[in-house]
């Protein structure tokens, strides 16, 4: 017995977070509960009971809260690809961000493949006590999944949503302006015979692929035949297009890749090819994934603002959460200005 109650006083409660953080009890209650209060609280009073929260362990019991029809603290986050690079790096940034807002994360996956139509929103989070739900990527090929959260009370945020239709707020990155950038660095090296490898995504996004050859027709009037590749998402669909790229009569001196995975997989190749990069061939990848910085060479990409967008999808996830069930929550769409990050992979072409 004495073991038992022992065990029941080890877990925190939210009078031992006031005891810590030297606060109230009921300013403890409405900083982890979000709701919104008449009497402000001072930012560093909120930081402190939230650092307090995770420094003792505190667990709130969301199907509980749920049940009493409080904020159960939850944000669900619905992820196309866990396989990913890039959206590794999206979750981390999530779970950073919602927890700064006193919010823990459940993690839901949509496979990113056709036929799983009859995915429903209870299949894909396994629960329903969340405040809001963020999307992360394109979920167009999961009809009853969106059908079931547009039903559904909690509020929702689309990140990077491809084709998806756009009926939830939406943050996005300009697609085209971050391929133009990356080509205009080329141009500026000196590069004209540059190619493009268009990762396959769900759904035919093509909103970069679209961006490269507007751009290659109004500097240079055409895309030389064969210089828009298309691939695997992955490594080795980078590897295979560059392979088929360099062994025509007149291989480019530049790649242009869509995502950072597809370059990394065109470095490799090269190596194995005896192709030095960047003295033969530069290359350009697109997102700045955690690994970008530290191929040989280090790849030269445009970033992709995660923090910035996720940090802008949290905030408007909890904002809709607070509102009254009854609030319209309008399709809205926010757009963030990707970077060119140029590091050793690209170099002015080499003289034929």
């Amino acid at each position: 017995m004495s073991k038992d109650r022992s065990a029941r006083r080890s877990v925190p409660t939210m009078r031992d977070i006031a005891a810590a953080a030297a606060v109230s009890q009921s300013t403890v209650s409405r900083v982890l509960s979000g709701a919104p209060t008449t009497v402000p609280i001072a930012a560093e009073t909120r930081q402190r009971v939230l650092r307090t929260a995770r420094e003792l362990g505190y667990r709130p019991n969301p199907l509980a809260r749920g049940l009493r029809g409080a904020s159960t603290n939850l944000i669900g986050a619905v992820v196309r690809d866990f396989s990913d690079l890039f959206f590794a790096g999206a979750i981390e940034a999530l779970v950073v961000e919602s927890m700064a807002h006193g919010y823990n994360v459940v993690l839901g996956h949509v496979p990113g493949r056709a036929g799983d139509e009859a995915l429903s929103l209870t299949t894909v989070l396994e629960t329903r006590h969340t405040d809001a739900v963020v999307l992360l990527g394109d979920m167009q090929q999961h009809p009853q999944f969106l059908a079931d959260l547009r039903n559904s009370i909690v509020p929702v945020v689309a990140l990077w949503p491809g084709t998806s239709p756009r009926e939830f707020p939406t943050v996005d990155a300009d697609d085209r302006a971050g391929i133009r950038a990356g080509l205009s660095h080329l141009v500026s090296l000196g590069h004209k015979r540059i190619a493009y490898i268009n990762a396959e995504l769900p759904n035919e996004y093509r909103a970069r692929e679209d961006a490269f050859l507007d751009f290659m027709r109004e500097r240079f009037g055409a895309v030389p035949p064969g210089y828009a590749e298309r691939s695997l998402s992955t490594l080795a669909g980078g590897d295979a297009a560059l392979r088929r790229l360099m062994d025509r009569p007149d291989p480019p001196t530049a790649i242009a890749a869509s995502t950072d995975v597809v370059a990394v997989g065109v470095l490799h190749a090269a190596h194995s090819l005896g192709v030095t990069v960047p003295d033969r061939l530069s290359v350009v990848g697109f997102d700045d994934i955690a690994i970008a910085a530290h191929t040989v060479p280090a790849l030269t990409t445009v970033r992709m603002p995660i923090s910035e967008i996720v940090g802008y999808a949290v905030t408007q996830a909890v904002r809709l959460a607070r509102e009254p069930a009854d609030v319209q929550r309008l399709p809205a769409l926010e757009i963030f200005q990707p970077a060119l990050i140029v590091r050793d992979s690209t170099a002015p072409p080499a003289p034929r």
